[in-house]
């Protein structure tokens, strides 16, 4: 099945090692200023929720889509 959790940690350390980016704490200070950092942060949050919806989702239409067996009498 899908392990949720270990696709966010995926996503974030595939964009972040892609971007090769560096720490906050490395850089300069520049107070005010969105890092891409923050950017990347973000964009990983918004990709992974929108991969738990579609799982979720496409779960609920398979169960959604399974025929009904009536009941019958013994």
């Amino acid at each position: 099945m899908h392990d949720p959790m270990l696709m966010l940690t995926s996503v974030i350390a595939v964009v972040t090692r892609a971007f090769g980016v560096q720490p906050a704490a490395d850089r300069p200070d520049d107070r005010g200023a969105v890092s891409i950092e923050q950017v990347l942060w973000y964009a990983a949050a918004a990709i992974s929720v929108a991969v738990v919806a579609a799982i979720i989702w496409s779960q609920i239409r398979d169960t959604a889509s399974t025929p009904v067996q009536s009941p019958s009498a013994p």
